[in-house]
């Protein structure tokens, strides 16, 4: 059985998918990108900027589900230029505990959802 996780703390999604599935005790989040819920703009002044606002996003799916980024098992980042790692990974590290960070992969991508520079995507487990 699943069980279809929205919330208004994230932006509403851009196509027929939802923010997130809960599949059992298993949470499956879609991409985020840097839309500001609030304000429907993107924001992508930095990519310091725009990793916080995705960060922030997925906290929120999360939240929505009851649960924390302490639950999180496995992420996947979509970078457009994998020069930006370095930056990425200081702000996305920000948001775990090192000593049980998940596992994660980052791949770049020839081009990602309104032309962003970063897509992140999470599964967690409660």
């Amino acid at each position: 059985m699943k069980k279809i996780i929205n919330t208004h703390q994230a932006p509403a999604p851009i196509g027929p998918y939802n923010q997130a599935v809960l599949a059992g005790n298993t949470l499956y989040t879609s991409g985020q990108i840097a839309i500001n819920p609030l304000t429907g703009d993107l924001e992508t002044s930095s990519i310091e900027v725009e990793t916080k606002q995705v960060m922030e996003n997925l906290k929120a799916v999360l939240a929505e589900a009851g649960m924390t980024f302490e639950n999180v098992v496995k992420t996947s980042i979509f970078l457009k230029n994998m020069n930006d790692f370095g930056k990425v990974n200081s702000i996305y590290g920000s948001f775990f505990n090192e000593e049980s960070a998940p596992a994660r992969e980052t791949v770049e991508v020839g081009n990602l959802p309104k032309f962003v520079n970063v897509e992140i995507s999470m599964i967690a487990v409660k």
